[in-house]
C-alpha cells in the first residue's frame, strides 16, 4: 500500500451511506405522508360538512313587535264658514286652548250688509203682516152683515195668515245671517292643542271651504287635537291573528324616549283583513296626561299574548323549498333522510313545525339546495352565534365560576351539568386535543426519520425504518360534533 495515497476509515464511508440514505429514506417518508394528507382532505372535501340542530318547544307567551301609529284621541281641522278677510288670529302652534275659545275673527263687510239688510226687510213684513191683522178683524167684524161678502171675509183672513208666513220667513233668514255672524269668530271645538295654523292677517278666506291659497284652492285654518289620551293602530298580520282579544296588552316605545315604556289597552279591532296587505287594524289606547306623545308619532307595539308549547319550531334556515313540499333534512348514521313537514306560523327567524319531526332528531341547520336521500355528510361542530346567541360579557371582577366555565375558562367539575354552551365549549376542545395529538405523532415521526439519517437508530431497510413509514395502527378518528341547540350532540 502506497504511503502517498491516503484513505477514508470505512467508519466514515458507513457513516456517508448512511447519511444518502437517510436523506433519500426522509424524502420518501415525507412524500408519503404528504400524499396520506392530500387523499383524507380530499376524502373529507368530497364529504359535505354540516351543522346539526334539534327541534325545540315553542316559547309559553309570544312576543310581537309590531310598528304602530299614535293619534290624537280627537282631531278636528276647522274650516271658515263666511267669506272675508282675517282681521287677527290669537292662538298659534302648540297653544293650549279650552273649548270655545276664540282662534282668530274674520273681518266680513259684505256679509254684515246683508245681515243689516235682513233684518230691514224683516221689519218690513212685520209691518205688513201687523196691518193685514188689523184689516182681517175689520172685515171680521162685519161678517154676516150686508155690508161685506163673505168671500172679501175670508180673502183678509188668508192675507194675514200669508203675511204671518212671510214674517217667519224673514225671522229665519236674520236668524240665518246671525249664525253666519257668529262663525266670524272661529273658536276650539274642544279643550286640546293647535297642531297646525295655516291663515295670516289679511288673508281672504272663502266661506264654501276656508282660506284661498295662491291655486284657489279652499283649505283649513287651524287643527286642535285633543292628546289627553292617545290611539295607537296598530296592523296586526293574519298570522297573528289568534291573539287579538280584549286581554292582551301592548308596551310602545318611541325613539324620541327611549328605553321608556308606555302602557297600552285594547280599544278596539276591525275583524276584517285588508286585502292588499293581509293585515288587521286593531285600535288601543294609552293615557297621554303629561302630553309626553304626539299625534302621528312613529312607535314600535310590544305585544304579549299567550304561546303554545307544545308546538314544535326550527330555524327557517333548515327548511328546504322544493316539490313535494317543506322538508326538513335529518341526518342518521352520517347519511341524510330528507322529512316531510307541515309549517305553521313563520316567526322570521323561526318557524312552526306542526308535523313530522320530535325533539330527539338531528336536522341539518342549513341545508343545501343539491341535498338528496341517503347523500353522505360530515358532522362539524357548530359556529358560536349561528343558531345559539353569544352569551353577555362578564366582567371578571363580577365574574362566578359558572360564567367562567361558560366561557371557556374553566373545565367544570366532575359530576356537574352542563347547559349547552359548556358542551360546546368542550367539543372544541376535544377537536383542539385530536388536532394536537395528530401534529405531535407527526412531528415524532419526523424525528425518528431523522434519527435513522443520523447513524443513532438501525439502518434503512431494516423492520423500524419500514414500521416508521407505515402509517399509524389507529387512524384518528372523526372530529366529535358539537352539541346541537336543542340538545347534546353524537
Amino acid at each position: 500500500m502506497s504511503s502517498g495515497k491516503r484513505r477514508f476509515p470505512r467508519s466514515v464511508l458507513w457513516l456517508m451511506l448512511a447519511f444518502a440514505l437517510g436523506l433519500v429514506g426522509w424524502g420518501i417518508l415525507q412524500r408519503l405522508l404528504d400524499r396520506r394528507d392530500i387523499s383524507e382532505e380530499t376524502r373529507l372535501a368530497a364529504v359535505p360538512p354540516v351543522v346539526l340542530i334539534s327541534p325545540k318547544h315553542g316559547p309559553k307567551v309570544r312576543h310581537l313587535a309590531l310598528p304602530a301609529n299614535l293619534a290624537a284621541w280627537y282631531e278636528a281641522p276647522i274650516y271658515a264658514q263666511v267669506s272675508g278677510y282675517v282681521k287677527m288670529w290669537y292662538k298659534d302652534y302648540g297653544a293650549h286652548v279650552k273649548q270655545g275659545e276664540v282662534l282668530a275673527v274674520i273681518s266680513t263687510p259684505s256679509l254684515d250688509a246683508q245681515f243689516a239688510a235682513a233684518k230691514a226687510h224683516y221689519d218690513v213684513v212685520l209691518a205688513r203682516y201687523k196691518l193685514a191683522l188689523i184689516t182681517a178683524a175689520r172685515w171680521s167684524a162685519l161678517k154676516g152683515t150686508q155690508a161685506v161678502s163673505r168671500q172679501e171675509v175670508d180673502v183678509q183672513q188668508a192675507n194675514a195668515a200669508a203675511q204671518k208666513a212671510e214674517l217667519e220667513a224673514a225671522a229665519h233668514e236674520v236668524e240665518r245671517y246671525q249664525a253666519l255672524e257668529n262663525f266670524k269668530k272661529i273658536v276650539a271645538p274642544f279643550d286640546g292643542i293647535v297642531t297646525s295654523r295655516l291663515v295670516n292677517v289679511g288673508d281672504y278666506v272663502n266661506g264654501d271651504g276656508g282660506n284661498l291659497n295662491s291655486r284657489g284652492t279652499a283649505g283649513e285654518l287651524f287643527s286642535v287635537a285633543d292628546v289627553r289620551k292617545m290611539r295607537v293602530f296598530v296592523s296586526v298580520p293574519q298570522d297573528y291573528a289568534s291573539v287579538i282579544s280584549p286581554k292582551i296588552t301592548a308596551e310602545l316605545s318611541v325613539p324620541q324616549y327611549p328605553g321608556r315604556i308606555f302602557k297600552a289597552r285594547f280599544l278596539a279591532t276591525a275583524n276584517a283583513f285588508n286585502a292588499a296587505t293581509r293585515t288587521v287594524t286593531t285600535e288601543l289606547m294609552l293615557d297621554n296626561k303629561d302630553d309626553l306623545l304626539w299625534p302621528n308619532s312613529y312607535a314600535t307595539a310590544h305585544i304579549t299574548a299567550p304561546g303554545n308549547p307544545s308546538i314544535l319550531i326550527v330555524p327557517t334556515n333548515a327548511l328546504i323549498f322544493r316539490g313535494e313540499g317543506m322538508q326538513l333534512a335529518k341526518v342518521v348514521g352520517n347519511h341524510v333522510h330528507l322529512l316531510n313537514v307541515q309549517v305553521g306560523i313563520n316567526f322570521g327567524l323561526t318557524c312552526q313545525v306542526l308535523t313530522g319531526v320530535t325533539t330527539r332528531d338531528r336536522l341539518i341547520a342549513n341545508p343545501t339546495a343539491d341535498l338528496l336521500e341517503g347523500d353522505e355528510v360530515r358532522i362539524v361542530p357548530e359556529t358560536r352565534g349561528y343558531n345559539t346567541p353569544l352569551p353577555p360579557p362578564v366582567p371578571l371582577s363580577n365574574a362566578t365560576t359558572g360564567d367562567m366555565r361558560r366561557a371557556g375558562a374553566m373545565a367544570p367539575e366532575e359530576g356537574e351539568a352542563q347547559d349547552d354552551d359548556t358542551s360546546t365549549v368542550k367539543g372544541r376542545k376535544a377537536a383542539a386535543r385530536l388536532r394536537g395529538q395528530l401534529e405531535a405523532r407527526r412531528e415524532a415521526e419526523k424525528e425518528k426519520a431523522s434519527a435513522v439519517a443520523s447513524g443513532d437508530n438501525k439502518a434503512p431497510g431494516h423492520d423500524d425504518a419500514r414500521n416508521s413509514a407505515a402509517p399509524p395502527t389507529n387512524p384518528p378518528q372523526a372530529l366529535p360534533s358539537a352539541p346541537s341547540q336543542g340538545g347534546r350532540g353524537p
